[in-house]
């Protein structure tokens, strides 16, 4: 399964619920090309390359989806092997990826079954960016704009799940994994229209803090 969705959405909390909920799930790890941050440990956060075997796996078709970030200084992709690896053993497997990035999967994988969460509304998720208070005007206008495309991209998905709660959420993803739970509740219908002019925040004030629930 393909999951994606704006930042700030929740992608993050969604997922470690979703790791805890489901063992045997191989949740696939990323493979970049900058450096390691300090606490990151390679194979576990990221797998670690340099540009050249970046190269030689997007040569070798070890790839699922891979993009250039950050004008092309660093680059970043889904190593196919482990994916399929599992597929075939039966695992479940969650590829965290962008819109683009799910795009790419859903071509080389026409099997994938794509996710898209969702925000409850267009102001919960402004909220949701401008409350971290961690990032310019100008960064936090960047991050709507595109949150605008993947939101109005969402039919491309196979299902849309409303991230109002965590736990519903979770529940949401485990049943398109594994199967569904007899006692979950009626999911939230997704939200269908979004404001049709540029997103626009307004005044932004950083705090130091930030939230849990934001990526």
């Amino acid at each position: 399964m393909v999951l994606a969705g704006p930042s700030a959405v929740g992608k993050s909390t969604v997922v470690r619920r979703l790791r805890s909920r489901v063992p045997d799930l191989l949740f696939s790890v990323s493979a970049t090309t900058r450096d390691p941050r300090p606490g990151e440990v390679n194979g576990v956060d990221y797998h670690f390359v340099s540009r050249d075997e970046f190269d030689r796996m997007i040569e070798s078709g070890d790839l699922l989806e891979w993009a250039e970030i950050h004008g092309g200084l660093q680059r970043s992709g889904t190593p196919a092997g482990p994916v399929r690896d599992a597929l075939a053993s039966g695992r479940p497997v969650l590829v965290e990826v962008d819109l683009t990035g799910a795009r790419s999967v859903r071509a080389a994988m026409p099997e994938a079954v794509l996710a898209f969460l969702a925000p409850p509304s267009w102001d919960v998720l402004v909220a949701r960016l401008t409350g971290r208070g961690t990032e310019s005007d100008e960064v936090v206008r960047r991050r709507l704009e595109t949150a605008r495309t993947e939101l109005d991209a969402r039919d491309e998905f196979d299902t849309v799940i409303v991230n109002e709660d965590v736990d519903r959420a979770c529940d949401e993803l485990v049943s398109l994994l594994v199967g569904p739970r007899d006692d979950r509740p009626d999911r939230p219908q997704p939200i269908t229209t979004f404001p049709a002019s540029n997103p626009n925040p307004g005044p932004h004030q950083s705090s130091g803090t930030t939230q849990e629930n934001t990526e």
